[in-house]
């Protein structure tokens, strides 16, 4: 093989993984199972308005909601629509991380992850802004020490704000920064939600799912009161969601009815191609573009954007 053969650009290299698969079902959204009037919304303009990037925390206390398959993947297609995108891997799993193609040893590095950024008042944010493989998608490493941030800010004054004083250099330089929480409310979730313009939360469509979602909207509103008035939720997204299934439907029917004005239209049904490309290290956008997965992250960025979630 030639020299110039082997020059193959990681973004080309992951279009490897396009392989034919079987047609896809069509997207389930909200208004289609509940037999509400259907939505749409329009594709976006790609020159979003001038400012400061709004700050977005996926957050819910329970884990295997789909929190990290949903930064990276509603980060990956408002990407495509043009928009400058910052992910923060503000889990001790680092899940998103490994979500992104980092893994093995650079995954153990403490040295430039945010868990380093963090504890290093020196150290500046935008020095160790990595690219993703899709355009217009940086990150920010996680790291697994970030599992000891409860002991070690308990002393530290204003420890709630750590976060937004470390974003704020860089807002200007993207649209949307995404904030992957952990699965939990403590430190790192209160810095997160005090750096936040907006609030989403993932669901899994599970009823027991459903029973945390009121210590969410607490812990929310407890932020509200104390570090950021500002702080909005945008909406409540339904994950994992099987249409085959009458539970399903009926955990949506439940949610809508308790949060009416809440629930995104968009919903994210179940698909074997999440696993895959996190394996694959590339969002499912790029791994399989095509999928329902792909298409419903998209779908999902534009009625973000169409809510006045996103610029």
């Amino acid at each position: 093989m030639g020299k110039n053969a082997r020059k193959t650009s990681r973004l080309n290299a992951k279009s490897t993984y396009k392989v034919a698969t079987p047609k896809e079902e069509s997207l389930a959204t909200t208004a289609d199972v509940l037999g509400k009037k259907l939505m749409n919304f329009a594709e976006p303009s790609k020159t979003p308005e001038a400012g400061n990037a709004r700050v977005i925390s996926v957050v819910n206390q329970k884990g295997g909601v789909g929190k990290t398959t949903t930064a990276i993947n509603l980060g990956a297609a408002l990407a495509e629509v043009g928009r400058r995108v910052l992910l923060i891997d503000f889990d001790s799993q680092a899940s998103m991380t490994t979500g992104l193609g980092i893994k093995g040893a650079a995954l153990r590095e403490q040295y430039g992850s945010i868990w380093y950024l963090l504890n290093d008042s020196e150290a500046k944010l935008e020095d160790f802004i990595l690219k993703s493989s899709v355009p217009g998608l940086d990150f920010i490493r996680g790291h697994e020490d970030l599992a000891a941030a409860e002991a070690a800010f308990v002393s530290e004054i204003a420890k709630e704000h750590k976060l937004r004083k470390l974003l704020a250099p860089v807002l200007d330089k993207y649209d949307v920064v995404l904030i992957d929480c952990s699965p939990s409310l403590g430190t790192l979730t209160v810095n997160a939600l005090t750096a936040s313009n907006g609030v989403i939360i993932p669901m899994e469509c599970e009823y027991f799912a459903v029973l945390g979602l009121s210590l969410v909207k607490k812990t929310i509103q407890k932020i509200k009161e104390n570090t950021n008035p500002e702080l909005e939720i945008l909406g409540i997204l339904a994950t994992m969601f099987e249409r085959k299934t009458s539970h399903s439907r009926e955990v949506l029917e439940l949610i809508d009815k308790e949060f009416p004005d809440e629930v995104f239209d968009t919903i994210i049904s179940r698909t074997v191609r999440f696993s895959e490309s996190t394996v694959a290290g590339v969002p499912v956008t790029a791994y399989a573009s095509s999928s329902s997965g792909s298409n419903s992250y998209r779908r999902l960025a534009r009625e973000l954007i169409a809510r006045g979630g996103a610029k």
